[in-house]
Order: structure tokens, then sequence, then C-alpha cells
């Protein structure tokens, strides 16, 4: 059969632009409306409103998107935008790392399909540092296997683009550069570290992370205190059983494929030449599993795997028999696999027929949450529901109040969440900004005015009762109710005329609160 060339480009080179395209579009076809964003994506959306070179959860690549979505209007075609484009792009370098080994089309499909199918198709759909960092970690595999090909100089330079970039985005890279550098010590590469291109390339990286760099000296590294926070409270309790089991999770429709490709990069002869890769990869997630890692961190190291693997199910099926029924076959088995699961990693169904689908995978443990108990909906699912509420009805309650005094109003949230959720949804309306102590709004909390407050509103407020006489009036004036938000029963408190104590207790707390982040220099 003759096939038509479009734009004379073959249409091998065609195949991986045509899964990004499609894995751009599904996104948007496979998410329900009846959810809006998740708690995180509001936080990395109000960092677009104060853009600086660091934050105290994340480096400032995050927040130069979230600056350009809120110019645009800051819908949910922007925000969804990144992670889409992000997943877009790494698929189609999936693609191009299998034709750079001289796969055809069974292994470009198969390889894309593995990613598709994959713990990416979760991590694609929200506006997170995570998709950047998968694709920039691939990237980086794509022009080192690039250079291992050719051995241009140009590639250590996109090389250092693409680290710099990564840091720019999550303080991870650090270990992605660790493991890339034990790979090179180890293999025929580390001749690379003797060319004044690989530490120009360097010195490229460390001129682009450098402003962030500065960023962290100048406030104390607040890093330290967020690696030791997270240490404390989420890694310290993971395990190396659990870590390698998530491992097996993540992927698992497309394990048959990426632990043969890693297998294939040290004990496969065509493919040998290229086991720094695979060094990669094992050095990566050994240094996660010594530090106790999350085990999403290790998502950037699986992309390369899936095209060495789908090659290697490509040479070993030439000249089979049974090849042209065998191929369609394993194409379509990783579909299958991820087929049961599907309503839990994309929002297909608004949330009580969720709840419904949910009852029957109870024993699997999905809708528990970090509590331990089982609940309606998956935890994150439940994240992404009530912010709406909750922001139309801190609006309508500073509406309420008296035109004389309205502006000498404070809205304090107990969490990131409910602050960003309530700016986001009223970013178009006369209102002022919500106000917390966690995490990066501890920057952005207002000076205590000249005129003192004539209004707070409280979001969350767990201890209202001990409030009560340091105000005039303490009322509740709304309340999340929405059966399936997290937040659900978060109340707004409306305190009129607050008292020299209570104000000055905040600005303490206030004080408190950011010197466990910012050190003394």
């Amino acid at each position: 059969m003759k096939l038509l060339y479009l734009d004379g480009m073959k249409p091998s080179r065609l195949l991986p632009l045509l899964f990004a395209v499609l894995k751009f579009i599904s996104g948007f076809v496979l998410a329900s409306r009846a959810y809006e964003l998740h708690r995180d994506e509001y936080l990395y959306l109000d960092e677009g409103r104060h853009l600086a070179w660091g934050y105290l959860e994340v480096p400032p690549l995050i927040a130069a998107q979230a600056w350009v979505t809120q110019a645009l209007g800051g819908d949910y075609f922007w925000v969804k935008f990144w992670p889409f484009l992000w997943g877009a792009l790494t698929v189609y370098l999936v693609g191009r790392i299998a034709q750079k080994l001289g796969g055809g089309w069974f292994a470009v499909v198969l390889a894309c399909v593995c990613y598709c199918v994959s713990g990416y198709a979760r991590l694609n759909f929200l506006f997170q540092p995570n998709s950047f960092e998968v694709f920039g970690f691939t990237l980086c595999c794509y022009w080192l296997l690039s250079y291992m090909q050719e051995a241009k100089p140009r590639y250590l330079y996109y090389i250092g683009l693409g680290l710099g970039l990564s840091l720019l985005n999550k303080y991870t890279t650090f270990f992605f550069i660790a493991a890339l550098l034990v790979a090179l010590v180890l293999t025929p590469q580390r001749r690379v570290l003797a060319s004044k291109h690989f530490w120009l390339a360097a010195a490229l990286t460390l001129v682009l992370f450098s402003p962030s760099l500065w960023w962290q000296l100048a406030h104390g590294v607040p890093f330290l205190h967020h690696m030791s926070e997270l240490h404390d409270t989420q890694l310290v309790n993971v395990s190396v059983a659990g870590f390698w089991k998530e491992q097996l999770l993540m992927c698992f429709p497309a394990v048959w494929v990426w632990v043969p490709g890693l297998l294939a990069l040290f004990a496969y002869g065509p493919l040998r030449m290229y086991r720094s890769l695979g060094l990669v990869y094992v050095v990566g997630l050994l240094i996660l599993t010594m530090l106790h890692g999350k085990s999403y961190y290790s998502l950037g190291y699986y992309p390369v795997l899936f095209a060495f693997g789908a090659v290697w199910w490509e040479q070993l099926l030439q000249g089979f028999r049974y090849g042209a029924l065998v191929r369609p076959a394993l194409v379509l088995l990783p579909v299958l696999i991820i087929l049961p699961v599907v309503p839990f990693i994309f929002t297909l169904y608004p949330p009580a027929y969720m709840q419904a689908i949910s009852a029957r995978y109870q024993n699997l443990g999905i809708t528990r949450w970090e509590d331990g108990k089982i609940h309606a909906l998956p935890q994150d699912y439940a994240d992404m529901i009530g912010w709406q509420e909750l922001a139309d009805k801190t609006y309508q309650a500073y509406q309420a109040l008296p035109d004389s005094t309205r502006a000498f109003t404070l809205i304090k949230c107990d969490n990131y969440g409910q602050a960003s959720a309530i700016n986001y949804y009223n970013r178009h309306r006369d209102m002022p900004l919500a106000n917390s102590f966690n995490g990066s709004y501890l920057f952005w909390f207002p000076p205590q005015p000249a005129q003192p407050y004539r209004h707070l509103l409280l979001i969350g407020e767990g201890h209202p009762a001990a409030l009560v006489p340091h105000f005039r009036e303490l009322r509740q004036v709304g309340e999340i109710t929405n059966p399936y938000a997290r937040e659900k029963g978060t109340t707004i408190l409306l305190g009129t005329d607050p008292d020299a104590a209570i104000l000055e207790l905040a600005q303490r707390e206030y004080r408190e609160a950011l010197a466990v982040w910012v050190k003394e220099k």
C-alpha cells in the first residue's frame, strides 16, 4: 500500500506528533466539569500573582506559567493547558526516542501507549510542577541519547539548558543530576567529563539556576526547613517495600515493557552502548530509596525505558510467524489493563456516580484518605470540590458589610487551599485578597494598616469560642455544605470590631510562623 506523505514528512515522523496531539486533546475530553481545580492548583495560580525567584513550596517556573495563565484570564483551559502541554511533549519525545533507536511503527506506538496509560495519565491532569519534571528529565535523556549517537557538543548545551530549567521547576532535579553524573562516570561516556563543552554546559545550568539559588540564600534557605518538615511528616512514613511496590503499581500496565527495556540496556547487545541511561534509572531510584522519597518522585525516570522496551519487543518479534497478530495484541494489552480503573484516573463521572463506583473498590483502599478512613470519593477528587461554594459565600459575606467599613476587612484562612481558591474565583470581583499563615502566604500577608481592621472574615477557624471576647460580635455567616468536599464543614466567621489584643496576637503568630521558615542570616 502506498502511503501519502504530508509536506514531505515520512509517516513515521508524524506518528509521535499524532500521539502528542491526542494526548493534549484527551485531557480536556476526559475531564468532567463537575469537578473544580485541585487545592494545589489554586496555590500555584496565586503564586503567579506574586512573581519571585522562589517560594516556600517550589522554585519559580510554575509561578511563571501561572502568571501567563492569569494574564490570559485564568480560565480552566489555560490552567490545564500547561500539564496537557508537558504531557503531550513528553509522549512525543518517547516516540522520537524509539525512532532514534531504529524502532518502526510498532515500537513507537507501543512506547507511546505505555506512557499514556501509566501513572502519567493522572500526573498530566494537574497543574503542578510534576508534569514539567517528567518532561525535563525525558528531554535530557533524549539529548544524552543524541550525544551518544553523534557526539556533537551542542547536545551537551541542550542538556545543560534542560537541567537548568528543571532546577527552576523542582529541587528533586538534584537527584537526577547526581544519578546522571554517576552513570557517566561508570560508563565509557566518562570521557565527556574531560570536555570543555561539558563544563561550559554545567556552567549554563548553574547560571540558569542562580537567581533561585540567590533567593534561597537571601531568605535563609527555607528549602532546608521544607525538607526537614517533609521528612518528619511524610517521608519518614515511606518504607522501602512500599516505595518499590508503588513503582510497580504506577506503571503496572507497562511493566512488561519497561522492565525488559531496563534489562536490555545491560544485557542486549544492540542497546548496551546506551547503558548509561539504564544507570540513570538505577542510581536515581537508589537515591530516592535511601532518602525515603515519595513514589511519584521517580516518574521522570521511566519514559525512556518505555522506548527501549518497545524497541526490544520489536526486535524480538522480527521474523516471528505470528507477529502480525501479536503486535496489535501487545499494543492493546496496556489499554485493557487500565480500563477497570479509568474512572479513578480521569474525572469522567460526577461525584454521585463516582461514589457508587467507588463502593466496588473499597477493598483496594482507593477511597481511603490520610486519616485512614474510607470515604465516598478518593481524596484527590474530594480536593476538587467545594471551592467555588467557599469563594462565593466569602464574597457574599464581604458584600453584606457596611459600605463605610467594608474596605477595612481582613480575610484570613486556615490553609493555602482556602485562601488560594477564594482568590481564584473572586479574581474579577472587587474584594481584598484572602490571606493565610500557611506556606508562601507568609510572604504576602499584609502589614498592619494605619487604621485598624473593622471586620475579620475567618475561614476554617477551629477555636471560635476563644475568640468571642475579642469582638463586639462574632458569628458564622457561611459554611461549605457540599457532602463530597474534603473541606465540608469549613466555616466562614465574621468578627466585627476586633480589639487590639486579637490584632496583636495575629501579628505575633504571623511573625512566629514566618521565623520558622526564614532563618536569620
